[in-house]
């Protein structure tokens, strides 16, 4: 299930945080409600565009009590301070690390999915840097970039020191093989591991699937070579044997 909106961590604002009827019982309308009540399906709850206010630190409990994946894809869209006041967003991205270092104490297996652009107005190398070295120390699991390009009545077309086109491109390359290097350390360490994988699609050759950690369409993916007996759906144990820059390889443990 993906629960997805422009600010999903902000439902219930529009409704003043009213209550309704769920399963006979009272059930306000506030984020943190909304994951609990989610995560009594039984079934993969996966949270998109999710802004860290703080109380999205209560959900943390839940992913960690596997109620509710541990993913959380947050659009933090760049992290130096300078850029992040020039696009009118909150610059406080040291905060953000220490919240990030708090979440994985109390999830250690929390993967974050981010956005982010490179090449916005005003955009210096040292702002850029600081937004490789940031993402480093986040370790964000999956993430994407973009290119600025002005958009019509935007108010950054405004801004001055419009970045080269050219200079773009590089940026874009550059965090792009960052942000490989990062994921490749961190899906090293999911090596040996048993993991539970969600078939998407079964061939001649075998299974391709997803772990938790990896939303459809935009994440990587999981191997089971040989698994022909499998269909979409389905929910098996698997053992890592194989890791490369984004996607997993894995055996298929034979229920006892």
């Amino acid at each position: 299930l993906l629960v997805i909106s422009q600010d999903t961590s902000a439902y219930g604002l529009d409704l003043k945080y009213a209550e309704s009827q769920w399963k006979g019982r009272p059930l306000p309308a506030r984020f943190q409600a909304l994951c609990e009540a989610l995560g009594e399906l039984g079934v993969w709850v996966r949270l998109h565009y999710v802004y860290p206010y703080p109380h999205v630190d209560n959900v943390i409990p839940l992913m960690a009590e596997g109620k509710i994946l541990p993913y959380l894809d947050i659009p933090f869209q760049h992290a130096s301070p300078s850029v992040l006041k020039a696009m009118r967003r909150p610059a406080a991205q040291e905060k953000t690390l220490e919240r990030i270092r708090r979440w994985r104490e109390v999830c250690p297996d929390l993967a974050i999915r981010s956005t982010f652009i490179v090449g916005f107005p005003g955009e210096t190398e040292a702002d850029f840097q600081f937004l490789l070295d940031w993402m480093r120390e986040a370790e964000l699991a999956r993430v994407g970039c973009f290119r600025y390009e002005p958009v019509a009545g935007a108010p950054a077309n405004d801004l001055a020191g419009a970045v080269p086109e050219e200079l773009k491109e590089e940026r874009w390359h550059r965090f792009m093989e960052t942000a490989k290097e990062v994921s490749e350390k961190r899906l090293a360490r999911m090596v040996g591991r048993e993991i539970d994988v969600l078939i998407d699609e079964v061939d001649e050759e075998g299974a391709l699937g997803r772990s938790q950690w990896d939303a459809p369409e935009i994440d990587g993916s999981v191997f089971l070579n040989g698994d022909t007996d499998l269909k979409a759906g389905d929910i098996v144990k698997a053992r890592v044997a194989h890791a490369d820059d984004y996607d997993l390889w894995a055996d298929r443990v034979q229920a006892s």
